[in-house]
């Protein structure tokens, strides 16, 4: 599909829930059955509340000419509206918008901002809830309080760390807390795996080595551990990560896996991670995400790599529709 399609598609969609319409026909067709599609992972936010560094690397995922507007083609593209037009776009039901406290590299999207967001669409999108870690030493327990607040609000249904671009190791006891938060209100907690392709992350392995989850996993087997990216983002070399994740996922009853960003240049990692998905018995255990919305028809594209991926490595129907929705319903039932 060409990017003028792509945006004709995305803008069609916006136009129809301006004026009122009927929602576009959703699912993804596979093997001869409509599937329903959930996804996970999706961004929203303001420009003006991303560094620079970060602004000049998304610029240059949209086309031409819309880079040239970088912050218009942004707003249209990360509120509710603009999400939800890539996910009727795409045929995808309901989304999962994030909230992000890394004011050194992706900038910050606040809980409050989410609660709004989600409460545009409720029946169509829901939200994860975030925390500042930055100034944990005097406000730890603010913070914690903020968490509980927000996960109090319709729509918020779990949590989100990106402990690379927090700059805070997976093993650090002093935040433990949070997984206290997440137990009592039997909230998911989605946590970024893998390198990062922006500035400001930390890229030492005791932030992005799933590995060093594993403490925190075996003290809280209540919490139920999303483990992005399935343990990439970036990442040159994909097996040893990705045997990371898997091998926690299969000793452990309390992690999830989720398969977003894994887009490359030879199409490699997305059909590899999931076929040993498949192979090892992991596919109630995985959850689809796109990491979207990043660009006009970016959720579609990346829906269509990941029915592709499960085609080639011969998924049923079955298994296809317990990734791309049932399990995320399972896990985030009310």
């Amino acid at each position: 599909m060409t990017v003028h399609a792509n945006l004709s598609i995305t803008l069609g969609a916006a136009l129809l829930l301006a004026v009122g319409c009927t929602t576009p026909q959703l699912g993804a067709p596979f093997r001869g059955a409509v599937l329903d599609v959930v996804d996970m992972h999706l961004h929203f936010g303001q420009w003006h509340d991303i560094p620079p560094e970060t602004q000049q690397v998304l610029a240059g995922n949209f086309p031409f000419p819309l880079g040239l507007d970088a912050e218009g083609t942004a707003a249209s593209q990360t509120t509710a509206e603009g999400v939800l037009a890539q996910l009727d776009g795409a045929g995808v039901r309901r989304g999962m918008l994030f909230a992000v406290y890394a004011p050194r590299s992706v900038g910050i999207a606040t809980n409050e901002q989410a609660v709004r967001e989600v409460a545009k669409f409720p029946e169509r999108l829901v939200g994860l809830a975030s925390l500042r870690l930055d100034r944990w030493n005097r406000d730890a327990q603010v913070e914690l309080d903020a968490l509980q607040a927000a996960l109090s609000e319709p729509g918020m249904v779990g949590i989100k760390l990106a402990h690379a671009h927090q700059h805070v190791r997976f093993d650090d006891p002093a935040y433990f807390g949070i997984y206290e938060v997440a137990e009592a209100f039997d909230a998911p907690v989605y946590l970024h795996t893998g390198l990062s392709p922006f500035r400001g992350t930390s890229q030492e392995a005791p932030y992005t080595d799933a590995a060093y989850v594993e403490t925190a996993i075996e003290a809280y087997p209540n919490v139920r551990f999303i483990l992005g990216h399935m343990g990439h983002d970036f990442e040159p070399d994909f097996t040893e990560p990705l045997d990371t994740v898997l091998d926690l996922a299969l000793r452990y009853d309390n992690v999830l896996l989720e398969p977003s960003a894994l887009s490359d240049d030879d199409d490699f990692r997305l059909p590899f991670a999931l076929q040993r998905v498949k192979e090892l018995g992991l596919v109630e255990r995985t959850i689809w995400g796109s990491d979207g919305p990043q660009a006009p028809g970016f959720v579609g594209r990346y829906l269509q790599k990941t029915l592709q991926a499960m085609e080639d490595a011969d998924y049923s129907v079955d298994e296809a529709q317990a990734v791309l929705a049932d399990n995320f319903d399972r896990v985030f039932a009310p």
